[in-house]
């Protein structure tokens, strides 16, 4: 099988001639855009043979016209305005995807990263410094999350809309990223930041998930969309019935394990490899039993292997990533 076989045989659920695997980092600012990030990607791609690419985000969604592009209180939510989807970081993500298309075509099944309307307003609430790592899993106080309960406090209409807004511009930019060639998208979704205690139970699904599913909506023509369950998931279940055709999340570090859901999530699974623990601090050879761990819980099932999220490039081994790659087959 080639690679796009490979993929394609495990999304309809049949068993490929190996399990496809990836694995995905942030690259530095000085790689965002342009054909330096072109290099990037390849490079990372090529070095370590992986059968599906991650389109990394580090163009984020385009800021709006306030001091430093920071949302520092309620007015600034009047800023927003609906985007067509190519403007500035957009058209430089744009032009990302289509260079990797040109490379790639037929070749590699690729999705470019998008976020939930929350977390896209949530990171404008600070100064973007162009540095972007793996996630935090631990309940510590973050000044975005306190700024976000606060919007929602004392202006929950303004929220409301500008949320809408950034839900529908993701979605133009959505078909877009198609139009340039990407196969999917690799939607990055959290409840944990949203259904917090200061916000109140019921936030993410009345204020949040109707632009997820917007922004899908725009996705449904690719073949390849891929919902990422980040952090630790309050509610599972909610996100493994939508419309994609694949779930990605973090078994090991938060939950649930693959053995646990393997019967009856319905989108084809992506997940089995710590990389916030093993791949970080374990040898070579604990990569490689992670992997056959994570083959043994999906048991008949075939599946996607790759990390709960980024991984720190500069913590973990290059000779773990090869491990990884070999456990495969």
């Amino acid at each position: 099988m080639n690679k796009i076989e490979r993929v394609d045989a495990v999304l309809e659920g049949r068993r490929p001639d190996r399990a496809p695997v990836s694995f995905w980092h942030h690259f530095g600012p000085e790689e965002a855009a342009g054909p330096k990030a072109v290099e990037a990607h390849v490079r990372h791609v090529d070095t370590y043979d992986l059968d599906f690419l991650k389109i990394m985000d580090d163009n984020r969604y385009p800021r709006p016209a306030t001091p430093g592009g920071v949302i520092a209180g309620a007015r600034d939510l009047d800023k927003f305005s609906v985007l067509r989807g190519d403007e500035e970081t957009f058209g430089r993500q744009l032009e990302l995807i289509g260079e990797l298309a040109r490379r790639y075509r037929g070749r590699l099944r690729m999705a470019t990263t998008v976020f939930s309307a929350w977390s896209t307003l949530r990171q404008m609430t600070e100064v973007d410094t162009g540095l972007h790592g793996p996630p935090v899993l631990e309940s510590t106080a973050d000044p975005r999350d306190e700024a976000m309960s606060r919007l929602l406090a004392e202006a929950p209409q303004a929220l409301a809309r500008a949320l809408e807004v950034i839900a529908e511009s993701s979605a133009n930019f959505v078909r877009r990223c198609l139009a340039a060639g990407a196969e999917g998208v690799y939607l990055s979704v959290r409840d944990d930041w949203v259904d917090a205690p200061p916000n109140g139970p019921g936030t993410y699904d009345r204020l949040v998930r109707p632009g997820d599913l917007r922004i899908l909506e725009a996705a449904a023509p690719g073949v390849f969309n891929i919902l990422h369950v980040c952090g630790r998931a309050l509610d599972f279940h909610r996100f493994a019935s939508y419309p994609v055709q694949v779930l990605s999340w973090a078994d090991r570090s938060a939950g649930p394990p693959i053995a646990e859901v393997a019967g009856w999530v319905k989108p084809a699974i992506c997940a089995g490899l710590d990389n916030l623990g093993t791949m970080v601090t374990g040898s070579p050879g604990d990569c490689a039993a992670e992997v056959a761990d994570a083959l043994g819980q999906a048991g008949e099932r075939p599946m996607l292997v790759a990390p709960g999220c980024t991984f720190d490039p500069a913590a973990v081994p290059a000779q773990n990533l090869h491990a990884i790659r070999r456990a495969v087959g």
